[in-house]
C-alpha cells in the first residue's frame, strides 16, 4: 500500500493519553502522522517520522481526529422554517412538530430522501465529520420506517431504528396499539437494517414503561439500546438507559443528582446536543456537573429539521465551551473520542497506531481555535479511511 506522512503538525490531538503530554488528548507538538492504507501506523515527533511514499507538510497547523457525530436524524423531507420562526417569536418548542416532517417524509420518494441524506453528509464532511449515526423516525409506518433504514444504511453502518419517535398520528387514539406495532411488525421489518434501537422517552412521546418495552423488544432482536432522555423535563429516561446498559442517553438536559450519579458510575455515555438548546432557547445541559461526576460525555449535532438544523460539530463545540461549562480540551475529546464511545467503537475518534485514518487538518495552530474562533470555517482538509475526501 501507499504510505503518506503528514508532517510539521503544530499540535496533534491523538486522544491517546499514553502519547505526547499524557493528558486525555495525548497532545504531541511539532508532530507527524503516517497513514498506510486506511489505518494510522505511526505518530510522533515530526523529526522522527519514518520515510514514506508521500509527504504532506502541515506547515504549522493542527490536526485532530475526524468528528464522530453519534446522534442525527437525516432521513427526512420538508422544511420547518415557519415553526422555527414562530419559536424565535416566543412560542415554546413541543415534540408535536415532528408530525409535520412525518407527513413530508411519507410523501417523498426514495430518491429524494437518499439525495437529502447525501447532501447533509457532504455538508458535515466538509466540516470534519468522518463518522455519523442516523435514525429513522419520520415515517412511523412499517413500510416507511423500513425504507428509511434501508436508505440510511447505504450511507453509514451506524443506523438506528427510531419507530418510537412519537406516537404515529395514525394511532393518536391508541398509543398502546402503536407500541405493539413498534415492538412487533415494525421491529421485524426494521431490525435487519439497523444496529441500534432508540426511543423518545418524554412527555408527549413515550413514558418509562413504554420505553422499557420498546428497548427490551429491540434488544431481543439484536439491536442495542440508546435513548432520547430528559430533554424537555425530568423523567425516567436516564435511569432506564443505565439499567438497560444503553450505549448513550442523549440530551440529558434535566438531571437529578441520582441521574448524574448513575451516569458517572455506569457505562452509558451522556450525549449532549447543544444545537437543540440553541435552536429552542432551552436550558443548557450542565456538562461540568456530568464531567465532575465521572460521566463519559459525547457532543453531537442532533441534526434534524425541527429542533437542531445544524450539521456543524465545530459550532456545537463552541456552544459547549461558551455555555455548558466545558473546556476546549474536554469539548474536542467529547466530539471525537466521546462520540466513538457513544457508538461503542475503538477504531475511530483517535489518531494512534491501528486506528482508522480519519484526520482533520485545521487552518489554525491549535484545536482551541474551534471554540476561540466560532463560526469561522477552520477545516482545511479531511481524510476518511486514509483517503483525502474534503
Amino acid at each position: 500500500m501507499t504510505t503518506t506522512a503528514v508532517t510539521h503538525i503544530a499540535s496533534l490531538v491523538t486522544n491517546d493519553p499514553s502519547l505526547g503530554n499524557g493528558t486525555p488528548l495525548g497532545l504531541i507538538q511539532d508532530a507527524a502522522v503516517v497513514i498506510d492504507g486506511d489505518r494510522i501506523v505511526w505518530t510522533g515527533e515530526s523529526s522522527k517520522a519514518p520515510a514514506t511514499d508521500n509527504v504532506l507538510d502541515a506547515a504549522g497547523r493542527a490536526v485532530i481526529p475526524g468528528f464522530v457525530d453519534s446522534h442525527s436524524h437525516l432521513v427526512f423531507a420538508g422544511d420547518r422554517t415557519q415553526e422555527f420562526n414562530a419559536r424565535m417569536s416566543g412560542q415554546p418548542y413541543r415534540a408535536g412538530g415532528i408530525r409535520t416532517t412525518v407527513a413530508a417524509t411519507r410523501a417523498a420518494s426514495d430518491e429524494e430522501l437518499s439525495a437529502n441524506v447525501a447532501r447533509y453528509l457532504a455538508e458535515a464532511l466538509r466540516q470534519g465529520t468522518t463518522t455519523f449515526e442516523t435514525k429513522s423516525g419520520y415515517g412511523l409506518t412499517v413500510e416507511d420506517e423500513a425504507r428509511a433504514l434501508r436508505i440510511a444504511s447505504r450511507h453509514t453502518d451506524e443506523v438506528t431504528y427510531l419507530g418510537a419517535h412519537i406516537v404515529s398520528p395514525d394511532y393518536a387514539d391508541d398509543p398502546a396499539g402503536y407500541v405493539d406495532l413498534v415492538t412487533g411488525p415494525m421491529l421485524e421489518a426494521c431490525a435487519p437494517h439497523a444496529r441500534w434501537i432508540d426511543v423518545f422517552c418524554e412527555q408527549g412521546a413515550f413514558d418509562g414503561d413504554q420505553a422499557r418495552a420498546i428497548l427490551t423488544a429491540g434488544r431481543s432482536k439484536g439491536l442495542h439500546p440508546r435513548i432520547h432522555a430528559n430533554q424537555l423535563t425530568y423523567g425516567p429516561g436516564v435511569q432506564l438507559a443505565v439499567e438497560l446498559d444503553a450505549a448513550s442517553a442523549d440530551h440529558c438536559t434535566h438531571l437529578t443528582d441520582a441521574d448524574v450519579d448513575a451516569l458517572g458510575q455506569g457505562n452509558t455515555v451522556a450525549t449532549l446536543l447543544p444545537g437543540a438548546e440553541f435552536s429552542t432557547r432551552a436550558t443548557w445541559p450542565d456538562a461540568r456537573r456530568l464531567l465532575d461526576a465521572g460521566a463519559t460525555v459525547a457532543l453531537s449535532t442532533d441534526c434534524n429539521p425541527g429542533s437542531s438544523f445544524t450539521s456543524s460539530v465545530p459550532f456545537c463545540i463552541a456552544l459547549a465551551v461558551r455555555d455548558m461549562g466545558m473546556t476546549p480540551d474536554e469539548a474536542i475529546w467529547s466530539a471525537t473520542a466521546g462520540g466513538a464511545a457513544a457508538l461503542r467503537r475503538t477504531d475511530i475518534g483517535r489518531i494512534t497506531p491501528g486506528a482508522r485514518a480519519d484526520l482533520v487538518l485545521l487552518d489554525a495552530p491549535s484545536h482551541v481555535h474551534l471554540a476561540y474562533r466560532p463560526g469561522v470555517p477552520l477545516v482545511s482538509a479531511v481524510w476518511r479511511s486514509g483517503q483525502r475526501v474534503a
